[in-house]
């Protein structure tokens, strides 16, 4: 019986991200997290370059930020880097704790508008931002869906850090995790990933 070629328009559209695909799911560009035991609990391999990622926390200043230095070093070393952007943090970002892990400051931009959502959306919509990290209190399910599409429009990942009790509310995150403080670093629940289990993972954070 001969054999029949795959159509090339098939392979593509079976290769988009955005495509689930029963027990397993089309691959994504990723960034390696920094953390072998993060790496390893999430799809791909680490954090996921295009979509919504939420970071859920009881209170601000848990060493959250901390999970994304080393990805904002790679992202912002990197050749074609664009903007990784902070739209509205609660607290001065310390320029010297992000140099010394090795992130470019001339490629991060700091905004504060007066409206969080709308510049977020904006801002991952442009096509300039490889990363925007968002601190939004309140976000109805219509308003993360059109940041969900804004990420997929900028070919850009979306982080929002949203209050722990977020969890319980819907959302078209493609990642979510609950982060919680513990001796000498940090427990982190997965409450929602594509194609994977829901593991605990328990960070040690350097000094």
């Amino acid at each position: 019986m001969p054999q029949v070629s795959p159509d090339p328009r098939l392979e593509q559209l079976l290769q988009h991200p955005s495509l689930w695909r029963g027990r397993s799911i089309a691959p994504q560009p990723v960034v390696a997290t920094g953390f072998a035991a993060l790496d390893q609990a999430l799809p791909g391999g680490g954090w996921p370059q295009r979509g919504l990622t939420e970071i859920l926390t009881a209170h601000q200043g848990l060493g959250e930020l901390q999970l994304w230095l080393p990805a904002l070093a790679q992202l912002t070393s990197a050749a074609s880097a664009r903007w990784c952007a902070f739209v509205s943090p609660p607290f001065q970002l310390f320029a010297p704790a992000f140099a010394s892990a090795g992130v470019r400051l001339d490629r991060l931009l700091i905004v504060r508008p007066p409206q969080p959502l709308w510049a977020t959306e904006q801002a991952l919509r442009s096509g300039a931002c490889d990363l925007v990290l968002s601190w939004v209190a309140q976000a109805s399910v219509p308003e993360l869906r059109r940041l969900a599409l804004a990420t997929e429009q900028g070919l850009s990942a979306g982080v929002l850090f949203r209050p722990a009790a977020a969890g319980r509310e819907s959302s078209p995150a493609a990642l979510r995790l609950l982060v919680q403080a513990q001796p000498g670093g940090l427990q982190l629940r997965v409450l929602k990933s594509r194609g994977a289990a829901q593991p605990v993972i328990n960070l040690t954070l350097p000094a």
